[in-house]
């Protein structure tokens, strides 16, 4: 077998699961993975051969991408913002719109200023983590409800060579939390996909990832958005920023909700997609 057959066999495989684009990409990632080669590379030796204990990475690896696993759970790794982050099932894989959220922190940001953070809901760390990457200067508190979340996370820092303070917290009881700081950035990708909206959700996210860091009741769709906004009124410092990534479907709401709080500057972008997907908006003084 070479990398030319292997490509075949994954098309052939997963035709079933996924788009062509999208089983090209799993196949890219694979590669890269166990044989370490990038999609050029790929490219000039597609009739490279694959020995028989590299055969048997990819064959264990397609009994798990067909039966849904994730290829991020299956290698138990992924890529955030240019960096490594271990992954499995008790955080969300991250996903490239929350990218263009710590992109758009970082230009909204002064990076010669000492900004003390929260990230709240941090599932793997990987907002904590990127952003500290690039302010290493800035104080960050990672919050998430789950233990093995916060292990995870914990693991990611250490990975990354950064030091963040995790802190074992449910942000919807934020009032009992004894927090002395005032942040100068609160951030936030909490769970906002409806009930209503899982009949959209692909079967593997579905079987996979953790039901908590994604869904809401159709009833208070924004209650961690009330919450968090809650806990930026009185831990946010004035002209403080505050970010969220949001339910494209819920853009006018969640804007109506920060907006009756009484923050400022209030800004919707969208991503990649052309998706409603982010708001910024700020303490007033």
């Amino acid at each position: 077998m070479n990398l030319k057959t292997l490509r075949t066999r994954f098309l052939n495989d997963l035709s079933f699961l996924y788009p062509n684009e999208e089983i090209e990409a799993l196949f890219l990632i694979a590669v890269d993975h166990f044989l370490k080669l990038s999609r050029t590379e790929v490219l000039l030796n597609i009739n490279r051969e694959i020995i028989d204990t590299e055969k048997m990475n990819f064959e264990e690896l397609l009994v798990q991408l067909k039966n849904g696993k994730p290829i991020q759970y299956c290698l138990g790794e992924t890529i955030f913002y240019g960096l490594p982050f271990k992954v499995n099932p008790s955080v969300l894989i991250p996903r490239p719109e929350t990218e263009e959220l710590v992109e758009w922190i970082l230009e909204k940001v002064d990076h010669n200023k000492l900004h003390t953070l929260a990230d709240i809901g941090t599932g793997s760390g990987c907002i904590a983590i990127a952003l500290k990457q690039h302010l290493p200067n800035s104080v960050i508190n990672a919050f998430d409800i789950a233990e093995e979340s916060l292990k995870t996370a914990k693991t990611n820092a250490d990975l990354n060579n950064v030091a963040i303070k995790f802190i074992e917290a449910d942000i919807l009881k934020w009032d009992a939390l004894a927090i002395e700081t005032q942040f100068s950035v609160i951030v936030s990708n909490p769970p906002y996909v409806t009930e209503d909206e899982k009949l959209t959700i692909h079967k593997n996210v579905l079987a996979n990832e953790p039901h908590r860091a994604l869904f809401v009741s159709n009833q208070n769709p924004l209650i961690f958005y009330d919450a968090i906004a809650n806990f930026a009124l009185k831990n946010l410092q004035k002209n403080g920023f505050l970010f969220f990534e949001i339910n494209e479907y819920l853009a006018k709401q969640t804007i109506e909700l920060l907006n009756d709080k009484g923050f400022i500057n209030i800004e919707l972008r969208i991503d990649m997609q052309g998706k409603d997907r982010m708001i910024c908006c700020q303490m007033a003084d």
